[in-house]
């Protein structure tokens, strides 16, 4: 009998965000001694991408503060990727004192979105950024663009292949490296993501597109197939399942990281990533935060080793 399942990738790459886009949203202060241990166990893990600090104003986002302290701090290891999130040239700067490995900018494929997060059009949002990606280029660092709202916007609502596509092209002409198309608020679905993905890839590399799910209606794991299914290689996810979306109510934030880690797994895709040090390096931020991981697929490995643990306590 013929099988039903179309080729997938034999591998993909995971990038780890849970330190910049899943602990921004945080409000209480969040030590820096547990920010790097947080990095460190990530490193640890055997991630070749992490986003570790953002360079915005303090004013705006709080808990990011202290991300030039963090990057001196960390633990590097060689061959990993540590980058550094920036709204212009005062953040690139900081960014290249810290030393990151990539800067990442940002846009949305939403004029309204864009109007209402950064005051400005799509256009002069990416006009803005023209001289950053100069200097980035110049500096011989990697530059990641990152596209909002690409499959729905609080405000305007449904957002349209051609509209994503657009603002690819946009980026691209900035020289980005890659590029993340993602789902901030969590609307998307999996026949949807597939034509958004089918529409930018005819006009920028396929290797070098990403994607960035939130899992606020359940849909995350099922876009990631769906997009898996047209070969998409990259995938951003949370640790623990930090982060969240302040235009969206109910949001859980980022896809967990351990969920996405145990579907590659049963689906026999190599990540070279260890899943049972990310469940702990979750367990560990989660005991901080003084709530339970989002990330059902971790929090069920964490229970069932405690489980086995204390068998074995008893046993012995």
């Amino acid at each position: 009998m013929k099988s039903l399942v179309g080729s997938l990738p034999s591998a993909v790459k995971i990038v780890e965000v849970g330190p910049r886009d899943g602990l921004q949203n945080e409000k209480a202060t969040i030590p820096v001694e547990i920010k790097v241990e947080l990095i460190n166990r990530l490193t640890a893990a055997g991630f070749q991408n992490i986003e570790a600090a953002s360079f915005v104003s303090p004013k705006w986002v709080p808990q990011m503060a202290t991300s030039m302290e963090v990057m001196e701090k960390i633990t590097r290891k060689q061959g990993v990727i540590y980058s550094a999130l920036v709204p212009n040239m005062k953040g690139l700067e900081a960014a290249l004192a810290a030393h990151a490995d990539e800067v990442v900018i940002f846009g949305a494929a939403s004029e309204a979105f864009s109007q209402k997060n950064i005051n400005c059009s799509i256009a002069e949002s990416i006009e803005r950024f023209r001289e950053v990606a100069t200097a980035v280029k110049q500096h011989g660092l990697r530059l990641r663009g990152s596209l909002s709202c690409a499959f729905g916007c609080p405000y305007q609502g449904t957002v349209s292949p051609e509209a994503v596509a657009d603002v690819v092209a946009r980026l691209q002409s900035l020289g980005c490296d890659e590029i993340d198309i993602a789902d901030t608020i969590g609307v998307g679905t999996a026949r949807q993501v597939q034509q958004v993905f089918e529409r930018v890839l005819r006009d920028f590399p396929l290797e070098r597109l990403a994607g960035h799910f939130h899992d606020t209606y359940g849909q995350a794991l099922a876009n990631i197939y769906a997009a898996l299914e047209v070969g998409v290689t990259i995938y951003h996810s949370s640790v623990a399942g930090l982060g969240g979306c302040p235009y969206a109510k109910g949001a859980t934030g980022n896809v967990a990281t351990e969920d996405v880690l145990y579907l590659m797994q049963g689906l026999g895709i190599a990540t070279g990533i260890d899943l049972q040090t990310v469940v702990d390096a979750g367990q560990f931020i989660s005991d901080h935060l003084g709530r339970k991981a989002v990330s059902r697929a971790g929090n069920a490995i964490a229970a069932r080793n405690a489980a086995s643990s204390n068998a074995e306590s008893i046993k012995n």
